[in-house]
């Protein structure tokens, strides 16, 4: 609200965020923030503490009911580990998401779906910044898994009865150094080329916003080589 000037300092934001009933701040490494005003607030009767009191209420409600005041003992997700999360089972249900969660945009001729038994013997070429690079597959507030769970296209296609090459023509994001001759060779000496693009946090995350929606320094260039 400040940054949208309809207030003027913390204190009258803090005020009124009170009265709007937000009861959370989202401030995380800011040593003076909005929230840090209320006892001002309180001491100069901008809001009651039956106010307060029904703010902060609901947030050591949800706190006791996800059991954060328990002991360790009593919460059975503290006995939790990787041969649990990454048991054949839950492997095989977030491949069961990743599969249902994609976006076919457009498939012209029927190109896809890859067809294991039509690709033994052919030859396919992975290429672009994104095709082997786990550190920018994930998006803003993602977590940090372990790397050797996580599968890049590159990776996943290798798994597929087809011999697998790889180029990345760029090795980060912003495409700055761009290897034409890579990709035009990897791509010309494909029956199937697979190019992987995108932007990543090291291009855009919340509070770097991209002025426009082009691809990033050489990655159309990467993609109109790939194609031709």
């Amino acid at each position: 609200m400040l940054g949208h000037h309809y207030t003027r300092t913390f204190l009258e934001t803090a005020v009124a965020s009170m009265n709007a009933g937000c009861n959370l701040e989202l401030s995380y490494g800011m040593r003076n923030n909005v929230f840090m005003h209320i006892p001002q607030a309180l001491a100069m009767g901008n809001i009651s503490l039956q106010m307060l009191r029904d703010r902060v209420r609901p947030l050591f409600y949800t706190r006791m009911r996800l059991g954060e005041f328990d002991p360790p003992a009593m919460n059975p997700y503290s006995a939790l580990d990787l041969s649990v999360v990454q048991s054949p089972e839950h492997r095989n249900l977030s491949l069961e998401a990743a599969v249902k969660s994609f976006v076919l945009l457009k498939n012209v001729r029927g190109t896809l779906p890859l067809r294991a038994q039509d690709l033994p013997g052919k030859r396919l070429a992975v290429v672009g910044p994104f095709a082997d690079n786990p550190r920018v597959l994930f998006g803003d507030y993602a977590p940090v898994p372990e790397p050797r769970y996580i599968y890049t296209p590159r990776r996943g296609l290798e798994t597929l009865p087809a011999n697998v090459s790889f180029t990345a023509g760029c090795h980060e994001p912003r495409c700055q150094q761009y290897s034409r001759a890579e990709v035009v060779g990897a791509a010309g000496a494909a029956d199937v080329v697979v190019v992987c693009l995108g932007t990543g946090t090291d291009v855009e995350t919340e509070a770097k916003d991209r002025s426009d929606l082009s691809l990033p320094g050489h990655q159309l260039e990467l993609l109109q080589d790939a194609v031709q």
